[in-house]
Parts: structure tokens; sequence; C-alpha cells
């Protein structure tokens, strides 16, 4: 009974501690950079791996070449391989870049310059230009009958 006394008495000892001392673990920090969208991420992991195994398989190819093994003529073709891959992840992860910002990443806002010339038109009173010509004049429509 003693023993267990003693246990209990060691472990109530910290609850003595005040809790406004005590600090948290960690602080959130604000990110520095936004997060990449998924399509983008899932590519860029991908790319990373493939461009990991590839260079395994370099390794791996040139010990063997250096070895003189029977397995380093097929551990090159095979690194040849994977080189091809490997470049096809990266331009993956570009093309899918270039494709989400052209899909969700357009945003349109004018400059300031051209904000302040329309604040400073609509003071004057006049009236924006009219840059389109009138359906009449532009002919018809695509995909009408002709």
């Amino acid at each position: 009974m003693e023993r267990g006394g003693s246990v209990m008495d060691a472990m109530d000892k910290d609850r003595d501690i005040p809790a406004h001392g005590a600090r948290p673990l960690w602080t959130e920090e604000p990110a520095r950079r936004r997060r990449l969208p998924d399509p983008v991420r899932a590519a860029a992991v991908r790319a990373v791996i493939i461009i990991a195994v590839t260079l395994v398989q370099t390794m791996v190819a040139l010990l063997c070449t250096l070895a003189g093994s029977w397995s380093a003529f097929p551990t090159v073709l095979a690194t040849v391989a994977s080189t091809v891959v490997a470049t096809w992840g990266v331009l993956d992860v570009w093309v899918t870049r270039q494709v989400w910002r052209q899909r969700y990443g357009v945003v349109s806002r004018p400059s300031s310059t051209a904000r302040e010339m329309r604040r400073q038109r609509r003071r004057a009173g006049e009236a924006e230009p009219v840059t389109s010509r009138p359906a009449a004049e532009r002919g018809p429509a695509r995909g009408a009958a002709a």
C-alpha cells in the first residue's frame, strides 16, 4: 500500500504547477504561401515519387556498371525509361498547374490606373465610350442558320 501511495504522490506533484504560467507547445503562424490546389499537389507528389525511384535506379545502374554485373544493361535501360517517365511527371505538374490557373485562378480586376480614370470620367459627367458595334453591324450570330 505504501508503494502505491508514493506513486500517486509523485503524480500529484505536477498538479501544483499553475496553469497560467504554462506555454503552449507550438503557436500557429500564418502560411507564407497559399496551399497548392489538390490536383496540382497530387501531380507534384506523383512527380517526386517518380523522380526518387529514378534516382535510386540510377544509383543501382551505376553500381552494377562499376561492378561489371550482368544486370547492368537491363538496369540502364530501365533507368532511361524512368527518366522519360520522370520528365513526363514534371511536365504533368506544370500542365496541371496551368490548367488549374486557367479554369479557377483568374482574378479579373481592373488596374488601379484604369479604375481611377473611370472615376474621373464619372465625376466629369462623361459617359463611358462604347467599343462594341451594334448587333446589326456584326452580322449573324455563330451557329445561326445561313
